[in-house]
């Protein structure tokens, strides 16, 4: 079997190195690029797992390659960023990055975070490649198949992140049912919710926005003021 391979891009040597030595204990293969132009060329040339992405690099910046490589692939992408405004996480999170990480960081959580992404990846990739109906669910004419991990609108393919897709099947599969935003993210990045946590938020936006270019400007995820969101039947 072909270890994992993980691309670190950050310009900062010194913590690439850092993320190298405990990833590389862990076995998994790791090449490294110190600006976003080498980064965006590894992404394009190599077979990838994942990748850590640092937001600030000369050259082009990790907004500028995660927006790159969202035009044509779902590959994992954890940000990282030395801003801990919630703006910079959201901008991260809205140009299609999968996770956000603020340095400092503790090397193990980023660790957790990296085998959480891997993990959601690898159970994906491990499906059986076949149409399936009791793994195919309807919701208007939105179709999705958890086996393929495909979305299609009116059988036109709609390019969901794994994340976003993890998301989508969650609330399709319980037609009706209001999910809060701790619900949604501990079932779909399998980690502890913690308080004024923006992700789902920013994920679900993004959602809408590719679902309802297709739809036709019908909202499909409903929110529930103070309690969370839901896909109407």
């Amino acid at each position: 079997m072909n270890p994992i391979q993980i691309l670190i891009a950050d310009d900062d040597q010194e913590i690439a190195k850092l993320i190298k030595i405990y990833l590389s204990n862990e076995g998994y293969h790791i090449l490294e690029a110190y600006n976003g132009r080498d980064a965006l060329e590894l992404i394009r040339k190599e077979s990838l797992q994942l990748v850590i992405l640092d937001i600030m690099m000369p050259e082009m910046d990790g907004l500028e390659v995660c927006r790159a490589v969202r035009a044509d692939s779902v590959i994992p992408i954890l940000m990282l960023s030395a801003k801990a405004e919630d703006m910079d996480k959201i901008m991260g999170l809205m140009t299609g990055a999968d996770d956000y990480m603020v340095k400092p960081f503790n090397p193990l959580e980023l660790l957790a975070r990296v085998k959480s992404l891997l993990r959601r990846t690898s159970y994906i990739n491990s499906q059986p490649q076949q149409s399936d109906d009791l793994d195919t669910l309807q919701i208007q004419t939105l179709k999705i198949n958890k086996t393929t991990h495909t979305v299609t609108i009116e059988d036109k393919s709609v390019n969901l992140t794994s994340t976003e897709f993890d998301i989508l099947y969650l609330l399709s599969s319980k037609p009706g049912q209001v999910f809060s935003a701790e619900s949604i993210f501990e079932r779909v990045w399998k980690d502890k919710y913690l308080e004024s946590n923006n992700t789902v938020m920013v994920h679900i936006s993004k959602l809408r926005d590719k679902l309802e270019s297709e739809l036709g400007g019908v909202k499909l995820i409903q929110t529930v003021w103070g309690v969370g969101y839901k896909i109407e039947p």
